[in-house]
């Protein structure tokens, strides 16, 4: 724990947030670590297989306050789930996305993006803040740089969607690792295209009538996806400073919560 809140302090959390330790003994024995996005039952169904001693998630198990966890409803269970099996949870979820590294340098690092620094700096710490602000190694044009997303990122059902001329050039990029539309004036102002996800109809209209930048809307679990190996990193290269170790196991089970997709065909009478 103290080597994960090194790497994403917790003071760096939003006051809404809820990260840390969920459940189990600090004093527990841990040999083998599960890193994954979502704290949800296919992930502990995961970790039972791997017999794994501790989970760490981005997105917290609650961020409300609750009155039961008996296991009458899915949060419950795996609660009990977890503690009859001894598998610790712990997560880092805002103070991951402020934090230098975090989510946002590990997404801008898969696209090839170089001089990362923040798209929304923190107030009186300038290298810390939400999303990030990077070059790529050439000027490439929109619809170039769209399937270099796709390839880097993995396979959703969402998959890459676009907003902006394919011919534009790219060379300046905004990322920011999970929901980012209150962030499109600020990528507005410094990119040519701004990665992201949950971008909500009536922002993305409004901020490209406005002449913001391009916008391509990706998965909000393949967007925080490449965090897990920045984190499985920053715990090894820790214990390894104290001279212990553990195994890390990278969870590749999709938990986007959409599962297909379905292409509409043209209305009746259309014309193109």
């Amino acid at each position: 724990m103290s080597v994960l809140e090194l790497a994403y302090p917790p003071q760096l959390a939003a006051d809404w947030d809820a990260v840390g330790l969920v459940c189990g003994d600090p004093d527990a024995t841990v040999a083998k670590v599960l890193f994954a996005v979502d704290p949800v039952l296919e992930v502990v169904d995961e970790a039972l297989l791997a017999q794994v001693d501790l989970i760490v998630t981005h997105h917290p198990l609650f961020l409300a306050g609750v009155h039961s966890v008996a296991a009458t409803t899915a949060k419950g269970k795996i609660v009990q789930t977890l503690i009859s099996h001894g598998i610790a949870l712990f997560s880092a979820h805002t103070n991951a996305d402020h934090a230098t590294p975090g989510v946002s340098d590990a997404l801008g690092q898969k696209l090839a993006m170089t001089d990362l620094r923040p798209l929304v700096p923190t107030e009186g710490e300038p290298n810390t803040g939400t999303g990030r602000v990077g070059e790529l190694p050439e000027t490439l044009t929109l619809e170039q740089f769209a399937e270099l997303v796709a390839t880097a990122l993995p396979q959703t059902a969402h998959g890459v969607r676009v907003a902006g001329d394919p011919m534009t050039p790219v060379r300046t990029v905004a990322v920011c690792g999970g929901a980012g539309d209150g962030f499109l004036a600020a990528a507005a102002q410094v990119a040519d295209v701004y990665v992201t996800s949950d971008l909500r109809h009536h922002r993305a209209l409004e901020h490209l009538a406005d002449g913001g930048c391009a916008l391509i809307d990706i998965s909000h679990w393949a967007g925080e996806w490449p965090w897990l190996e920045q984190a499985a990193g920053a715990l090894v290269g820790g214990l390894g400073s104290q001279g212990s170790s553990v195994q890390t196991i990278i969870s590749k089970l999709p938990t986007d919560p959409w599962t297909s997709r379905v292409l509409m065909a043209p209305t009746l009478g259309s014309t193109y």
